[in-house]
Formats: C-alpha cells, structure tokens, sequence
C-alpha cells in the first residue's frame, strides 16, 4: 500500500502527473446534484476497520440511514465512536437518546466549551482518512447544504495522523461517555434554541403557482382552448392539488363554478384555499351542505350527498354552472356522482385524484375523456419540496426454524412472539420523527391484524387493528385515536392505500408482500403529507422470500427502464430522492437480488401488461412516446426487445392494424434501434427538420442543432451523412460487402452539399401509409425526448451507458466497425477502452487481461496479444500528442452490452511495460490509465467496490 498512498498523496497535494487513488487521493467534497458527502462518509465507513468522528452537531434526521450501515457493520465485527457536545444547545435530546440505540457505537459528549468540530477519522488495515470542514451529521450539511469537506488519506506514522490522533485522545480522555444519567440532566436544563434566522415580515402576498403546478395549469388551458370538455389531473396527497384546483378556475374566470366533494369538512377547507387564491368579496363564496344552501353565490362548494339529490338537481339548470370541479374524482363512479355527471352540461370539467387506480376495476379516465392533463409524480414532488422527506430501510424479515417469511407462510409464525418482539426491535431501533410514534402498519390478513395489534399492545405499543369490516364511523375514530396520541399504531390491511389523510404519521411500517408498484406508493404516500415539526417519516420495509420483492426498489425510484441492470444497481446502493434517503440492508438487498434473478422485466409478458394499463389509462392504443410521457415503462425497452424490430411489431401482436412493407420495417427497423435510444440527437434533428419542411439547408440544419446545445463540426455532419445513408452500416468481410441490416435505401439525400431532402422511396412511404408515418415521427420525437438526458456539447456524457456500435457512431467513424473491436480499436486521434472489470469465468479469452482498479484511480489495462513494445498499434497509443482515450466500463459480462463512460484518460508512460500473459505466455503491453475525472463515490461503489 506504500507506493499507491505515496502516489496519491503527491498526485492530490504536489502534482496530478502522479497516479491518483479513488480511495486515498486527497478530494474536496461537495454536495452536487449526483455526489453527496454522505456517500463518500457511507463507502469510508463500509470498507473501514473502526472509526472515531468528532462532531460538534447532529441531528436525528440523518440517523436513519446511519442506522442502517451501522446493524450491517455490527454483523461485521466493526465499530465506532462519536464524540459531540452541547455546544449552544443544539443537539436535541432526542438525538442522544437515538444514538443509544446503537450497539456498536460508543458516544462520548465533549468537555471542551465551545466545541464546534467536524471531522471524520477512518482507521483502515493500512492507512487512515480524514474528512474535515464544513459538515456536521445533519442531514442538511450531507445532503444538501453548500459544504466544502476535505478527504486526506495517511499513514499511522504521518505527522497529520500523529496530530490527529493526539487531538482525538485528548478529546475522549476530556470527554465523558454518554450515559442515561448526563441525559436526564441536560434533558432537564435543555431549552431549544432560538433561531437566529429573522422570521420574514408577515405581508398579503398573493400565492403563486409552483412550477409543476405552472405546468399543469398550460396543459388544462391547452385542453380547454382545443375544445375538450373534460380533464383530469393526478396530484399526489400533499401536493398542492386544492391550490391548483383554484389557480385553473381563476386562469378560466367562470361565471359560475362549483367544487363537488364527498364530506362537508373537504369543501370547507376548499373554499377557504380557493379564497386566497380567486379574492374577490367573501361573499362570492358558498356552501352547499346538508346545512346551508348559498346557491346565489358564484363560487359554490357542494358535498355530493346533497347536490345528487333529485329535488337538489331539478331546482338548477344543466348549464347553471360553466366550470365543474370533482374532487377525489376517482370517487366518481358511484351512482351520486354519475347523476351529478349526467345531469351538468358545463363548458369544463376538472376531475382532480391522487389516487386515479381503483381496485373496483372502475375507469376513472374513462370518466373525464382520457384526456389526462397533468400528473405530477412522487419523485417530482419530494424534488419540488412538496412532501415531507421520507427515510426508507428494507430490512429482512425474521426467520421462523430458520426459514424466512414468504407468500404462503403459516399466520400462526406472522404473529409468533419472536417475530413480534424482532418486528418491534427495529421500530425502536430506526425510531421516528418526534417525541411519539404514529405508525401505520399494513400487513397481509385480516386476522393478522387484530392480531398484531393486540400483541403490540401487550407489549405497551398500544395499537388498533382496522379492516373493510370497520364502518366509517370506527374509521375516523381510530384515526382521531392516533393523531391525539391515544394509541401508537393502526394495522391494518390495505384499507389506506387511498383517501385517508393522517398528517401526523411518522412511521409507515410494511409486513407484507408487494404485490404493486402502485399499492406500495399509495401506501408509502399516506406518510409524506406536511405536518408541523414532522421532518421526516421513517418506513420501514420487512422483506421476506417473496417473489414479488424486485417491485420494491423499482416502485422507489419509479425506474420504468426495465432494466434488469438498474434494478440490481437500486437494490445495492443508496437511493437518493432530494434529502429522502433509500436504504437496504445486505441481506435484503441479497433477497431482492434473488426475486430479481427470477424475473425477466422486459419479457413480452411484461410489456404487454405495461401496455394494457396505459391504453386503459389513455383511452387509446399508447405509441412511444406516450411511454416517455406517461413514465410506465421507457420507451427503449422495446427498442433493446430482440424479438422486436420496432414497436410497430409490437402493435401488431397486440392485435392492431399494422400493415407494413418490407421497406418499411426496414427504415422503421433502423430508426428504432439505431437512432430511438437518444444518445446524439444530430440524426432526429435532421429528421425532424425534413418532416416538417421537406428540404432545409445546412445552415438551417446546423442552426437547429445549436437549438439543441450540440457540438457542430465537419467530421460530425459528415458521420450523419453516412448513418442516414446506411452506409455506415455496410461492413466489409473479406472479400465481400456485407449489406446493411437495414437495407440499403438512403433516408435522405444530400447533393453537392447544399440542401438535405428526405430519399423519394421514404418520401413516398410517408405520403402512402398513414401508419408508417406516425411510427416514424413516434421514434423521431420520443429519441429527442430521450436525449435530454445527454450532454450534447460532447461526443460522451460521464457517467452515460454506451455500446460499442454507440461509440462508433458518436466517434463519428465512417464504419460500424464494433463486431471486431472487442476491447479497443486505435484509430488516428481516438481510442475507445472497453473494460470488464469482473471476469466471469477464468476460461474466457479475456479473463487473461487483468484490467484492475488497482490503485483505484488508474486502471491496469493491457492490449490484445500478441503485442510488443514497438508494435505500430502501441507506438500509436504512446506517441500520438493528439490521441484521445476514452475508457468504457462495466462491472461484469452479465450485466449485458452496456459500459459506463469514465471520461478520457491519460496512459502514464513510466507504467507502461510488455508482459507475458495466460497459460501460453502471449506478449502484451500493460500500461496504467490515469482518469481524468476522479470516480464519483456512487460510480466507485457501483463498478469496482467487492
């Protein structure tokens, strides 16, 4: 370890000529939009022997996923110590109280006045790091604040570590250990802190819409001002929906509107939002109810108990109202609301749900015309801070006669006592925000239930069971038992997927199977409402043998990639939404790689029921880009299908009228696979442009590209030449020409470089099959939907996946020449490295080349054999002053075609050496490959950590 620290040292501290170290490179941390200081603290503690950190501040909103890795290391053998203070009071008793929870750590509290540090020692086999700065154990300092935090990895005889550790043992032999009693007392004399932020001037400010809530109302004008009579937008639970509601009936300014809900207390609290929002005299605003009848007023507010009546109705004319707004629309079926919908001929109506699924197989789209405005989704909700943030962990399940919970398990081992007392274990153990809990606690049967809740209460966790068999009534009881602390826990059975709002929880607790994506957020959802001193909601997720657990970490991240890949990547690394945080433990994560190895999430299967439930929710046969739009399932799902050429295919066998040629298949062939996945949007650009004009000129062209903030220049407009032309794709074996895949019929034409036009043969196809064109302008438009993901002003975007036919193409090579590239191609200025960092089997031709992170930020990377010194290839790689190398990695064969894009890197010529490699002792040439842009500690965990 000698050299690679000492390198990494004077590469982060004298000069980069010096090989790096992802792991012992000196760093400034940040927080940025995909690294966070918690995650390089998370790697550090995962990979270290024992820590000690000295933090002035910590609060219990960070605790939760500190939890997490902390039971993993207890299984491990590995602890810490923190030591902290009660520098002005800051930290809240609860902390304390939450960092006794946990057994292998140590909390000493600092005797020194005024102690304000932030460090963060790591003791590692043979070497230390320390993270020092700005960042104390908050959730903000780690997640989100603007931080500065230095990493700086040494020796145990290094005078730094000799500093540090003489300031760390005259800390704890100064410090006093964190006992029950030295928190009585500080609890005792503890006052919380006054903020020093001055409280804003209290002034009649108008509300404004958010920007979701902004793009919402353009879409519901867009319907209105096209002549559609009905629409309907899906908010999730406390994201504004009521205020939306008013801010689309202010923009229409109605002559007379009427709000519709099913409970009096609903249409009360509307009319007051409304009110801020509209103004005007109070008296514009009424109420209609069982007790009072204010029809006069321009803006009435109705529970549907009294406006369905028959002698209700007959008394107002069916075009009294011109703006009709139904809340919970999703209620909308019943035969109440339907005489309301039969009766009111309005100019629009606004159905308004979170929770548009129904169970009862009842089509609330269908209600409101398909036409579906808005919907604005969980993960954008919690990004907007809409939401309360939320702290989710999947821990396993308890094992009965050691074997797991699963589908078909006994419910006398659901309710045994073990399981009830380990299930009540890590309720304590990962806590919840405030002084007491309210938790909701779905489990899997009815009789589980009454029976769970008697146990918890036995066990002083006073709980209530409700079931579909509790009337209303009981309901909002048992609900106005928890919010007042009367009771800890309601357990139920699926009863609160939807339409029941308890503010105040603070724990959401899961016993159960996942048996949809949806169900699981509707449950997780009943949580994040906002509520008053509520920071964060703890969920936690008891993960047994089921089947279904691969829905889990993709209903979390609301993945539609169907990627077997990425959902593997979900299931072993932290999840970052804003400031919520996703956590696995590593036997859950181990139960969910093992459901996932037993699905296919792009079968046909699959795709066809990802197919159903978007035609049901759009009224019509979905095309690509309403996968894109809607977010089921990503479009590039069929594009990668191999049984697929294109999605019209896909059509076909759903059973749609799709009459193609030959010719056809072929470009609608070449567009889907070559061009749909969005990685340079130059060719979709150019096709876009041909759709809409028929001839445009370069310059037009290149204005267009620039539109999109991509790079312009001779070499790239002439690689898009050859892709449209196909000859890109015609590759020469031997001999002979192999001809392109997809035909050898040009899509557009480019003479004497002045103007581009679309080939007559597909001009010709677009004019004569309606069908043929909507698929193509589909690829067209969902490929540059797709692209904005990517960085246009480059050839690669770091951290991007690509294959190698990707690479050809964005190198702007005038041959797909990938077949034979296998693991490098040196061209004249370009040279793209692809590295699989894992060999699979040692008998595989490239399990020989032993392409390690061995000393973390540079790779050990060797050529193809046999090679020499003074082989033209290498003489090339090592002499060329313009060569560019670009390094491509992926973690293992079995993860598909795909390789992560590193950056460009830099061979370092003194590691360069000619070796004798396998059984047969080949010449190759071994070289060191220095990335220009340091491992970001997610990419670090997710390609090279064991």
């Amino acid at each position: 370890m000698n050299k690679p620290l000492q390198d990494a040292i004077l590469n982060g501290l004298y000069d980069a000529d010096y090989p790096g170290h992802e792991l012992l490179s000196p760093k400034l941390l940040r927080n940025t939009k995909t690294d966070k200081i918690w995650l390089t603290l998370r790697q550090e503690l995962l990979t270290c022997r024992n820590f000690t950190w000295a933090v002035a501040f910590v609060t219990q909103d960070m605790l939760v996923p500190f939890k997490v890795v902390m039971a993993d290391l207890a299984i491990k053998g590995v602890s810490g110590t923190i030591i902290t203070g009660d520098y002005l009071a800051f930290n809240n008793p609860q902390v304390f109280r939450e960092l006794m929870k946990i057994p292998n750590l140590t909390v000493k509290i600092a005797a020194n006045n005024g102690f304000h540090a932030k460090g963060y020692l790591f003791d590692h086999d043979e070497w230390q790091t320390l993270v020092i700065g700005s960042a104390n154990f908050t959730r903000a300092a780690l997640l989100s604040n603007y931080e500065w935090a230095l990493k700086v990895s040494s020796r145990e005889n290094a005078a730094l570590t000799k500093q540090l550790a003489a300031q760390i043992q005259q800390l704890e032999e100064t410090s006093v250990s964190l006992t029950a009693e030295w928190l009585q007392e500080y609890e005792a004399n503890w006052v919380k802190p006054v903020s020093r932020v001055l409280p804003k001037p209290k002034t009649a400010s108008p509300i404004t819409p958010n920007q979701m809530q902004t793009a919402a109302l353009k879409e519901l004008k867009a319907l209105v001002d096209t002549g559609q009579k009905r629409g309907l937008v899906v908010s999730a639970t406390g994201t504004g929906k009521t205020y939306l509601g008013a801010f689309a009936v202010k923009d229409f300014a109605p002559h007379k509107f009427l709000y519709v809900v099913h409970r009096e207390q609903i249409a009360k609290k509307a009319l007051e939002s409304f009110y801020q929002v509209i103004g005007g005299e109070r008296s514009n605003y009424g109420l209609l109810t069982g007790h009072k009848h204010q029809l006069n007023c321009q803006y009435v507010f109705a529970t549907v108990q009294t406006l369905s009546q028959p002698d209700m109705l007959a008394s107002l004319s069916q075009d009294e109202f011109d703006y009709i707004l139904i809340d919970e629309a999703h209620r909308a079926a019943a035969p109440s609301y339907q005489r309301v919908l039969d009766y009111f001929t309005p100019q629009f109506w606004l159905g308004m749900t979170a929770t548009p699924e129904r169970m009862d197989d009842q089509d609330v789209y269908q209600l409101f015309d398909y036409n579906l405005a808005y919907e604005i989704r969980l993960r954008d909700a919690l990004e907007e801070k809409m939401l309360a943030p939320f702290h989710y962990v999947g821990v396993e399940d308890y094992e009965v006669d050691g074997e797991s919970i699963d589908e078909t398990t006994n419910l006398r081992n659901l309710v045994a006592p073990k399981r009830v007392d380990y299930v009540l274990e890590q309720l304590n153990y990962y806590g919840y925000c405030g002084a007491k809990a309210r938790g909701l606690v779905f489990c899997s049967r009815q009789e589980e239930a009454r029976e769970l809740a008697q146990l918890f209460t036995a066990r002083g966790h006073s709980a209530v069971a409700l079931t579909n068999e509790d009337s209303e009534v009981r309901r909002a009881e048992v609900v106005a038992q928890l919010e007042s602390g009367q009771i800890e826990y309601i357990v139920t059975v699926d009863l609160f997927n939807e339409g029941i709002d308890i503010p105040s929880l603070n724990q959401i607790v899961m016993l159960r199977n996942t048996q949809s994506s949806i169900v699981f957020i509707q449950q997780l959802g009943r949580g994040l409402r906002k509520y008053p001193g509520k920071d964060y909601v703890t969920v936690i997720d008891f993960i047994g043998n089921y089947k279904n657990n691969y829905l889990i970490p993709i209903a979390l991240n609301q993945d539609a990639s169907r990627s077997q890949d990425k959902a593997r990547e979900e299931s072993t690394l932290p999840g970052l939404i804003d400031v919520s945080t996703i956590n696995f433990s590593r036997i859950a994560s181990d139960k969910i790689l093992a459901s996932l190895d037993q699905i296919k999430l792009d079968s046909l299967k699959e795709l066809r029921q990802s197919y159903n439930d978007l035609q049901e929710k759009i009224g019509r046969p979905p095309i690509l880009f309403d996968f894109y739009q809607y977010g089921s399932t990503s479009p590039l799902v069929f594009a990668n299908n191999h049984s697929l050429q294109h999605y019209g295919q896909f059509l076909s066998k759903m059973g749609e009228p799709v009459e193609l040629n030959k010719y056809e298949n072929a470009v609608l062939s070449f567009v889907t696979k070559a061009l749909l996945n969005g990685k340079r949007p130059h060719e979709l650009c150019l096709l876009q442009l041909l759709l809409a004009k028929g001839q445009v000129s370069q310059d037009e062209y290149e204005q267009e590209l620039r539109q999109h903030h991509a790079y312009v220049d001779r070499a790239v407009l002439t690689s898009v030449e050859a892709i449209l032309s196909l000859s890109f794709f015609n590759i020469k074996q031997g001999k002979t020409t192999k001809k392109a895949q997809y035909g050898d019929q040009a899509l557009i034409v480019h003479p004497n470089l002045l103007d581009y036009r679309l080939s007559p043969q597909l001009q010709q196809a677009l004019e004569a099959n309606a069908m043929f064109k909507k698929l193509f302008v589909d690829v067209v438009k969902t490929g540059l939907a797709l692209n904005k993901q990517y960085d246009n002003q480059q050839q690669f975007t770091l951290y991007q996946q690509y294959d190698r036919k990707d690479v050809c193409r964005l190198l702007n090579w005038p041959k797909d020449v990938s077949a034979p590239m296998y693991g490098y191609r040196v061209d004249e200025k370009e040279t793209p490295i692809f590295i699989t960092y894992q060999k699979d089997s040692a008998d595989k031709r490239n399990a020989v080349y032993d392409n390690t992170l061995e000393d973390g930020r540079s790779l050990r990377w060797y050529t193809r054999s046999p090679r020499h010194l003074d082989s033209d290839e290498v003489q090339r790689l090592l002499n060329s002053p313009q060569m560019k190398l670009h390094l491509f990695v992926k973690k293992s064969d079995a993860i598909g075609k795909q390789f992560f894009y590193l950056g460009e890197a830099n061979i370092q010529k003194e590691t360069v050496k000619e070796e004798l490699l396998g059984p047969k002792k080949k010449a190759a040439v071994g070289m060191n490959l220095l990335l220009k842009h340091p491992l970001e500690a997610r990419m670090y965990e997710l390609l090279f950590a064991e």
